[in-house]
């Protein structure tokens, strides 16, 4: 089993590739704290229970950029001075950034903690590859911070009003995506280019390139279709997947349970559950009193579930957190709640009578997925 530890675990890529590599039963993570760079008896400690490091932990934005540059620089020289203390020899994998051939302190100093970690690795044996990442966007990136993307899916679900400064085309990669070359990189596996003894580096390519303006009209679109009439756009452009799943996790979470319309005639009553502009796959369930179904999470689907006869609890937790939300529906006034992804969920019959729910999920279901992970709420 391959220890790995992750600095700046608690930022917006660390914390994904940690949630991601839980789910990896042949990885086991060594826990990380930003105090950790403060403390030389704990970086030490740290780095000797390392197979693996990758070093995430950086500054991107601050009113002085001298800060900037000190402080990247300094976290790659407590993290070389703890290897060198201890004689240990971990992999390191470096985060670093297409801004590094750019003019600008930023820039400055991820390029130049790159050299710094080719020569230790030239010097003591130690394994070291850098990744030059471009624009990344995802769930739970922090606005005005991370990405133009996070920025925009936070103003627009809260109603605010995003602003372009320059309508240029922007690469991004998807968080999941870039995940996926960080593990592919800690288990060795794809190409690299040499930078020297023992050292190699992955320059990651964009995976969509879209002008800001299209982004916003995406966002827009979403915004009146799924949150105002509860409409799924289409699902089968990977980009705008991954960018309506991004969208989800902005909206609030008060936003739910969501009422239907309900027709009634002499006939009786008639709610339509769910407009897609995509394909899926709808079920129903029915639950006895007492019973608790679900305790698992996605990673990539989206989900509703609609209550129409009885009475349920729902609840959310997203990974990695303690708080949970609750959701109480009754069948008596049809309502839905939607699943982001990375939260675990379930829903519960609280009431004395059958309970019937209906789902809507966007793929169809297939017992061999590997997108469904079981946790309690």
């Amino acid at each position: 089993m391959k220890k790995v530890g992750i600095t700046g675990q608690a930022g917006f890529v660390g914390n994904h590739l940690y949630t991601t590599l839980t789910l990896d039963e042949s990885v086991e993570l060594v826990p990380f704290e930003r105090a950790f760079f403060d403390d030389k008896d704990k970086l030490e400690h740290f780095v000797k229970q390392c197979d693996t490091i990758v070093h995430l932990a950086a500054m991107n934005r601050h009113e002085d950029m001298n800060v900037i540059y000190n402080t990247n620089i300094g976290l790659v020289d407590s993290l070389i001075s703890a290897c060198k203390q201890t004689s240990t020899t971990p992999d390191i994998i470096f985060s670093s950034s297409s801004q590094e051939d750019r003019d600008n302190l930023y820039g400055k100093s991820k390029k130049e903690g790159k050299e710094k970690f080719v020569a230790w690795a030239a010097e003591t044996g130690g394994k070291f590859t850098s990744l030059t990442i471009p624009n990344v966007f995802g769930p739970f990136g922090k606005p005005n911070y991370n990405s133009v993307v996070a920025t925009f899916c936070h103003k627009v679900t809260h109603g605010e009003e995003p602003t372009i400064i320059q309508d240029g085309e922007v690469g991004l990669i998807y968080i999941n995506e870039l995940v996926k070359i960080f593990i592919d990189t800690i288990k060795g596996q794809g190409e690299a280019e040499s930078l020297g003894a023992n050292s190699f580096e992955v320059r990651i390519q964009p995976t969509s390139k879209n002008k800001v303006s299209r982004i916003l009209e995406l966002l827009n679109r979403y915004k009146a279709d799924y949150m105002e009439n509860g409409i799924f756009p289409s699902l089968e452009d990977p980009f705008e997947k991954a960018l309506f799943n991004t969208f989800r996790c902005y909206v609030p979470l008060d936003h739910y349970p969501v009422k239907f319309t309900k027709h009634t005639d002499p006939r009786g009553s008639f709610v339509e559950i769910a407009r897609t502009q995509t394909s899926g796959q709808f079920s129903f369930s029915t639950t006895v009193p007492g019973i608790t179904r679900g305790n698992h999470f996605h990673t990539r689907k989206a989900e509703r579930f609609a209550v129409i006869s009885g009475k349920a609890l729902i609840q959310l937790r997203k990974i990695g957190t303690d708080e949970v939300i609750d959701y109480y529906l009754d069948g008596n006034e049809p309502a839905y709640v939607d699943m982001p992804i990375w939260y675990t969920h379930n829903i519960k019959n609280i009431g004395d009578e059958e309970l019937i729910t209906l789902f809507w999920i966007n793929e169809p279901y297939n017992p061999e997925d590997a997108d469904t992970y079981f946790e309690d709420v």
